[in-house]
């Protein structure tokens, strides 16, 4: 004759329990990992097509409520940068790169930082705790900034070819090595080096004022054969004849300035002033 097995209920009722502990403790893991999913979604957002100063504010109350993450602290530190808060970006990129997991990446954007607030020694001093051995295109168009900061040409060029060498997207590198080149006076070679900027970004404006600028200096006041808008053109006029009216070439500058005026397609205040104010001292 068959016993039928009894299993007391209070075994019954912990293995049950026990199944449940272990099916809410899966479930908060997959919502963890759930919120670290979108959390980090929203951070690449926050970096990339949020509004700066709402990055800097979503980081900031971030980095209070979990303190220590190196991911947070460098958010802010970007966030920073893209507001245009530099001296804050400092502080912040000096906090990132204090962490223990920091790394020469960092570092590097520490230094960009001192660049941005004009702090040259402290940029050159924060590029020389990274290895030589870690080689990369930020890395040398920093150094050839530094270099240029101390005029130390030869090393500004070296550092600036060696850049656009490790770069698909030289066209800022050109822009800076031509503005060194037209802040030593060497005009021709600022405006090679501004039209190879613009050979691989057309829309580059900086570049095209600055070519006008090398162009000016070399009192050649025609406008160099570039891809321009409207306003662009009346913009870059108006750079032309600032650039003749410094070199004494006034009525030149004058014409060009009309030209300018009449090129906008609104009214351009900015030439209208310098217009008048030629006229007025004409006139006294």
């Amino acid at each position: 004759m068959r016993h039928p097995v009894f299993i007391p209920l209070f075994a019954t009722l912990i293995i049950l329990s026990a199944c449940d502990r272990s099916g809410e403790a899966d479930l908060e893991q997959a919502l963890r990992d759930i919120n670290v999913v979108d959390e980090t979604n929203l951070n690449d957002v926050m970096l990339t097509v949020g509004d700066p100063d709402e990055a800097v504010n979503y980081f900031a109350n971030a980095n209070a409520s979990d303190p220590g993450r190196i991911d947070l602290q460098r958010g802010l530190a970007l966030s920073l940068i893209r507001a245009r808060r530099v001296t804050e970006a400092v502080a912040a990129w000096q906090t990132v790169t204090a962490h223990p997991d920091a790394t020469d990446h960092d570092r590097l954007n520490l230094a960009d930082a001192y660049i941005r607030g004009n702090l040259w020694d402290e940029a050159a001093a924060t590029l020389n705790t990274i290895p030589p051995t870690f080689e990369n295109f930020e890395r040398y168009r920093l150094e050839a900034m530094v270099a240029d900061s101390r005029q130390q040409w030869d090393k500004a060029d070296s550092f600036y070819e060696t850049a656009v060498g490790l770069t698909t997207r030289p066209a800022p590198v050109y822009n800076n090595w031509g503005f060194s080149k037209l802040t030593r006076g060497d005009y021709p070679a600022a405006e090679r080096l501004f039209s190879d900027a613009l050979r691989f970004n057309p829309a580059l404006f900086t570049a095209k004022n600055n070519l006008v600028l090398a162009r000016g200096a070399q009192r050649n006041y025609t406008l160099p054969v570039v891809t321009m808008t409207q306003v662009e053109r009346a913009q870059l006029l108006h750079t032309m004849a600032l650039t003749a009216i410094k070199q004494n070439d006034v009525t030149i500058g004058k014409s060009l300035l009309n030209d300018a005026i009449n090129t906008h397609p609104q009214y351009f205040d900015a030439a209208v002033r310098a217009l008048e104010a030629l006229e007025n001292n004409a006139v006294n």
